[in-house]
Order: C-alpha cells, then sequence, then structure tokens
C-alpha cells in the first residue's frame, strides 16, 4: 500500500503542469540564465555556474518540499481528500511516508537535471558526496515539516499565497543567486540562520570548494527539521 501511494502521488504531481514549473522550470531557468548572463555578482572561485549550481540544488529541494507540497497537501485537506484516505486502511502515518517518498523521488530528478544542465555549462564540482547527500536530506526534512505544518494549519487560499510568498521571498534572500555578502551585517547575520540560507551555504562550501563537513549547516538544519516536523505533528489537521 505505501509503495502504491508513493507512485501515486508521484504521478500527480508530475502530471501537474504548475507543479513541474515550480519545481523543474523555474530552477532550469534561472540556472541557465544567471549562469550566461552577468547581471549578479557572484562569489567564490571558479565559473559563475559553479557559484550557482549548489544553491540552484537547494532551491530545487525548497521548491518540492516546502512550497509544492504545501499547496498541494493543503487543497487535498480542503477538498477532503486527506480525511478520505485517512479512513481507509491506509493508515495516516503511511500516507505521509508516502508524500516524503514522493518528495524524494521528485528530488533525485530535479538534482540528476540540474546537475546535468550544469554540468553541461561548465560546472566543475568538488568535495565529498556523502556530506551533499546529509544536506541535502536534512534540508528535505526542514522543508518538509515546514510545508506541512502549513498546510495543515492554514486554509488552502492562505497556503497557495503564503508559500509562494516564502519561494519568493527566499529566493532573492536566501543566498540562492544573491550571495548574502552583499547584505549588510545585520541583516546577514539574521538571513544564515534560514534553512535555505544554510542549504545553499552548505552546498556551496562543499560543492565549489570542497571543503569538509558543513557542521555549522547542518546543525541548523537539523534543528529546522526538529522544529518543524515536530510543529506539523503536533498541530496537523486533517479536516
Amino acid at each position: 500500500m505505501l509503495l502504491a501511494q508513493t507512485a501515486f502521488e508521484t504521478r500527480m504531481l508530475l502530471r501537474n503542469g504548475e507543479q513541474l514549473l515550480l519545481t523543474v522550470v523555474i530552477p532550469t531557468v534561472l540556472l541557465v540564465l544567471f549562469s550566461a548572463v552577468d547581471i549578479v555578482a557572484v562569489d567564490g572561485p571558479g565559473k559563475r555556474v559553479d557559484f550557482l549550481a549548489p544553491g540552484l540544488l537547494a532551491l530545487a529541494v525548497m521548491s518540492t518540499a516546502f512550497t509544492g507540497q504545501a499547496i498541494a497537501t493543503g487543497f487535498e485537506r480542503r477538498y477532503g481528500v486527506l480525511k478520505r484516505l485517512g479512513a481507509s486502511p491506509l493508515p495516516r502515518w503511511a500516507l505521509l511516508t508516502a508524500k516524503t517518498g514522493c518528495v524524494l523521488v521528485t528530488e533525485a530528478l530535479q538534482v540528476a537535471l540540474l546537475s546535468a544542465i550544469a554540468l553541461a555549462l561548465g560546472w566543475s564540482p568538488q568535495g565529498d558526496p556523502f556530506s551533499v547527500a546529509a544536506l541535502l536530506v536534512l534540508g528535505t526534512a526542514a522543508f518538509s515539516g515546514l510545508g506541512l505544518l502549513m498546510a495543515g494549519t492554514l486554509k488552502a487560499e492562505a497556503t497557495l499565497a503564503a508559500a509562494n510568498l516564502v519561494f519568493i521571498l527566499l529566493l532573492l534572500a536566501g543566498g540562492v543567486i544573491v550571495p548574502l555578502s552583499r547584505f549588510p551585517s545585520a541583516v546577514q547575520s539574521v538571513l544564515e540562520l534560514l534553512p535555505i540560507s544554510a542549504l545553499s551555504d552548505g552546498l556551496r562550501s562543499v560543492l565549489q570548494t570542497g571543503a569538509g563537513v558543513p557542521w555549522s549547516d547542518l546543525g541548523i538544519l537539523a534543528g529546522w527539521a526538529v522544529l518543524g516536523l515536530a510543529a506539523a505533528a503536533r498541530f496537523f489537521r486533517w479536516e
């Protein structure tokens, strides 16, 4: 039942044009555009794509685990889909696990696509793949918890507006495209604590500079994951 529900959730997401725009088209266009055109000054050694690729991998995780999942789950809750599934033989924990599996499958496709495009643009990734995997997993957990918390507490229309607003704000102020060093120091110290900033910075430190395990970024993501998932488990409403 769990595998069948995971496959169903994945098919539904891949058939949704709006979700594909959010999870695939936007990160891809941003990667190609900002790698080719010197619109925003970037930091660090190497080509522009070496700075941009890690940040847009982080954006892909956020778009799927947070924005897409929050909107889809919010409307499923509004139309009573979650309530009906909760009354089916499928346990509620299995339903949420299936949604997580769908997110992981989608992210794997995103990472593969964006990495292939970045490599074609001249990207030269460095560092330890295990550190990258740990960052992606913790980032997924953090954003999933926050997305489910939003979807389970707000009305569907409010979730739609809030999730898209957060996506835009974090795209601009989360170190994805614009380096955090461009912000005032007081603002920068606050932005560094955001999950998207920790994920972007951690991936960039490993993939761009070949640094070791980014423990501080992993710690921030772990904190957000614990808080988000605990709050979602406590306050999520099925109807």
